[in-house]
């Protein structure tokens, strides 16, 4: 049977008299590609952050391969080989392209090994062009594109992305889930995603979310054709 790598169990987070995330269960698989669908206000991207550690949940718990890190912080979650990209940018942009693939690299390998992986990541997200320009001086799509960099250099065996694919060219987004692909040979991957075409396009199992608690789960067909 495949592993269990994500596991959070009776995830529920208040807000005052606001429940945001209602008593969630889910499980994900090593090297399953998931994606979290829903309204605005939904609830999809509270229980983001509370898998992520941007917030500790009310009640409930997250577990990483077995592991409970219910109220750890992002760069202790991170710390186990789990890649993160937020919707808030986590870039330094004066700082070059390289410079800052190079440096995520760097928190995890030794400087030589750091350097070819930052090398590889940039040409697989063909960033080659702009691979010495300041972060500052890029286009939207292009930082998107580098902010994926940042997550693959470390080679995670659990990627949690955040609308990965808003305001990207369509060129961008084919690179993208190029890169995603790739990604689930060796990891698990969860993305929370408004764009249905991309979603059409990259995803097999859909959770909906729905006032805070998930609506239904299925493949992406299914999904898409039910009136609910």
């Amino acid at each position: 049977m495949a592993e269990t790598v994500l596991e959070p169990a009776g995830l529920t987070m208040r807000f005052g008299g606001v429940t945001a995330s209602d008593n969630v269960d889910f499980k994900l698989q090593s090297r399953e590609l998931r994606c979290l669908i829903g309204p605005n206000g939904a609830g999809k991207s509270t229980f983001f952050k509370c898998v992520t550690g941007l917030l500790t949940p009310s009640e409930g718990h997250v577990f990483m391969r077995g592991q409970e890190v219910t109220g750890w912080h992002p760069h202790q979650i991170a710390s186990l080989g789990v890649g993160i990209k937020t919707q808030t940018p986590n870039v330094m942009d004066a700082l070059s392209v390289h410079e800052n693939i190079w440096l995520a690299a760097r928190r995890f390998f030794d400087v030589a090994e750091a350097r070819a992986r930052a090398d590889d990541v940039i040409e697989r997200l063909a960033l080659g062009p702009i691979a010495r320009t300041d972060l500052g001086q890029l286009a939207h799509g292009e930082r998107q594109r580098v902010e994926l960099g940042l997550v693959a250099v470390a080679d995670p065996w659990l990627v949690l992305l955040d609308e990965p694919a808003a305001g990207m060219s369509a060129t961008d987004v084919d690179r993208m889930t190029t890169i995603i692909h790739e990604m689930t040979r060796s990891a698990a991957v969860v993305i929370v995603e408004h764009d249905m075409q991309f979603i059409r396009s990259i995803a097999e199992t859909v959770t909906v979310f729905h006032q805070g608690a998930v609506l239904m789960e299925d493949h992406v067909d299914r999904v898409m054709a039910d009136e609910t």
